[in-house]
């Protein structure tokens, strides 16, 4: 790579890469992030690099309507596509083909009759409702997407700075470093309202203006990446998939507050993506869009990765700082905030992967583009990881506003199996639970915060009638219990004590006293934990208490679960018209829970039953069922 020593040097070699982009005759990009990769997708892109190795002229066929470059045909490896349910997946450019579900059987096929002779492969094709969808842009859950900061993930070689260039990486800075004075910068950020994506929803430009005005001059930009919600991804796979975008943000936020190192801090569990910083700074560095005198300037800027232990409360500010510096990852008191005494007690901006990448593309166009997409107090758009429930899992964004009928049944497809909708537990351990009146409650910050929830990080859990959700409260609270730092009293004791709780009703040892008690520990620890982690630990037990009292009462009252999802209240029956007396029930009983005689119907005893099953599904009459 070229050393870029000025915006003009920057602009030619997007040009140069830009052209090289459009004259490929056939691109071939696979998805390399990890949900993929564990599907196999590194040996599907070694296949096909075998296949177009093997004949690099291949003659490439994508019929007349569409134009041919006069290049090689390539084949790259991509970040995530979002779409993790159909995965491995694969783009063919210029069509513009998906192919999902992609297995190493498959490559032959694909080079032979897609490459070389424009065939599509029906079976390899996305399908809803009996409907072919052949290009990526139809299938429903793109279409009714607006992806702007995941707009390259799946669309550029994440590896490759080349391409991060050719698809406009690092005009933004280009635009600040010739073209802006560092307020000038901070009054952009701050008037387009971009909020925090970390969680928080704090206004990112009033930050950024927090720092620059400090006294002290040394200061540090940082960037939380640590994302520890069960069932979030979103931050992983940005770093993975286009990891300069974030880089850039965060360039453009050190010379908008006079800092001149930066800090990543990725958890360990992230290897794919901290091996994809590295690189992305490593090239960055090289061809001079960071480091010294960037693209000519005087301006400088280093950045480096920390890597997490896997702590959640490092996602805390003052716990991760504190993590960075090597002391143990733990909150402290504030004041003083962040932004006066952060990292190394100096002056810290710290947001987090998604709020970094989405300020390249609001110097590009500007504050009042940005403010016309979503609600006012909350503009632009947010990533949601949709799990759960849901027939169409994956990453996805939305402009804020969006409604969660829209996410789940539009972009997610439903329920699976059409089941019913029950719940959605939305900003994970620290969020709370919505059910159907809320359906078309807009997603933004303000409007969630009314219903008792929050965005959080972007997690998105979907239920069906089948959960229980006292088992999901009891969940949240042991992972919340689990991650508590320990420093307070309120989150550490607190938190235990309602875990003990919880379990104790899903094994049907509850009292109704002790729902009482559940809801005077979850207004303790929110009004006197230490930390965000402390305060927002108990908004899943509180948010199903509020929604699902009845529930918790079964639990407590009935002894029953009617999902059947709490092991220690099921109750194991045998219907004496079905039974056949075979006795197979009982020589496959571990605990000897089950008598009878031959030929005569056979019984149960519950009060030894440990409920594993085993006569369930030895029955070959289905004459033993769980008691409703």
């Amino acid at each position: 790579m070229q050393k870029i020593d000025s915006r003009e040097k920057l602009d030619e070699i997007m040009q140069t890469e830009g052209d090289k982009v459009k004259n490929s005759k056939c691109r071939i990009l696979i998805c390399a992030g990890t949900g993929c990769l564990a599907g196999g997708s590194g040996d599907i892109y070694n296949k096909m690099c075998e296949l177009i190795d093997s004949d690099p002229n291949v003659e490439v066929c994508f019929g007349p309507e569409i134009a041919h470059g006069d290049g090689p045909a390539e084949v790259r490896k991509s970040g995530c596509h979002g779409f993790c349910e159909m995965g491995p997946l694969m783009r063919i450019e210029p069509m513009g083909i998906l192919y999902t579900k992609v297995s190493v059987d498959d490559c032959e096929a694909i080079y032979e009759r897609t490459i070389k002779k424009g065939d599509v492969i029906r079976h390899l094709l996305y399908k809803q409702n009996q409907i072919e969808y052949q290009r990526q842009e139809d299938i429903p859950f793109y279409k009714k997407q607006t992806r702007l900061v995941l707009e390259n993930c799946g669309h550029i070689d994440a590896e490759h700075i080349e391409d991060s260039i050719a698809h406009g990486g690092y005009q933004a800075l280009a635009k600040v470093l010739n073209e802006m004075t560092p307020e000038e910068v901070i009054n952009e950020i701050y008037d387009s309202n971009l909020r925090g994506r970390g969680g928080g929803g704090f206004q990112t430009g009033y930050k950024w203006k927090q720092v620059a005005r400090q006294p002290e001059k040394i200061r540090y930009v940082v960037c939380n990446g640590d994302e520890g919600d069960p069932g979030a991804f979103m931050d992983r796979s940005i770093m993975e998939g286009d990891p300069h975008k974030m880089i850039e943000g965060m360039a453009i936020a050190a010379y908008a507050v006079g800092a001149q190192e930066g800090y990543i801090y990725v958890r360990a569990e992230y290897p794919l993506a901290i091996s994809r910083l590295k690189k992305a700074i490593a090239d960055a560095t090289e061809c001079g869009l960071l480091g010294d005198n960037i693209m000519g300037t005087d301006f400088s800027f280093r950045l480096h990765i920390n890597r997490g232990a896997g702590a959640f409360v490092c996602g805390e500010g003052s716990a991760l700082t504190a993590s960075i510096e090597g002391n143990r990852g733990m909150p402290r008191v504030k004041p003083p905030r962040t932004v006066e005494q952060g990292l190394f007690e100096k002056p810290t901006v710290l947001n987090n992967v998604e709020t970094y990448a989405n300020v390249p593309m609001i110097i590009n166009k500007g504050a009042n583009w940005y403010k016309t997409i979503g609600p006012e107090n909350s503009p632009g758009t947010k990533a949601f990881a949709l799990t759960g429930s849901v027939k169409n899992t994956g990453l996805i964004e939305v402009p804020m506003g969006t409604t969660l009928r829209e996410v789940i049944f539009d972009i997610g497809g439903g329920i699976k199996g059409d089941g019913e909708f029950k719940a959605v537990q939305i900003g994970g351990p620290s969020g709370g639970c919505l059910i159907t009146p809320h359906l078309d409650v807009s997603l933004d910050f303000d409007s969630l915060k009314k219903m008792g929830a929050m965005i959080g990080s972007g997690g998105l859990v979907v239920m069906d009638k089948n959960t229980c959700m006292v088992e999901v409260a009891r969940f949240f609270m042991n992972f919340t219990q689990n991650e508590s730092c320990g420093k307070c009293v309120p989150c550490r004791e607190g938190t235990k004590r309602m875990l003990e709780i919880l379990e104790r009703i899903v094994q049907g040892k509850g009292e109704l006293e002790d729902l009482d008690m559940l809801e005077e520990l979850a207004q303790t620890i929110t009004e006197t934990a230490l930390c965000g982690l402390g305060k927002s630990a108990a908004l899943p037990v509180m948010s199903t208490l509020k929604l699902f009292r009845d529930e918790y009462v079964e639990h407590v009252v009935d002894k029953k679960c009617a999902s059947h999802t709490c092991s220690a209240l099921k109750k194991f029956v045998i219907s004496a018209e079905l039974c056949k007396g075979c006795s197979k029930c009982a020589r496959n009983c571990p605990v000897g829970a089950i008598s009878g005689k031959i030929k005569e119907p056979f019984t149960i005893d519950n009060s030894v039953c440990i409920k594993c099953g085993a006569c369930e599904s030895n029955c070959a009459f289905g004459a033993i069922h769980i008691e409703s």
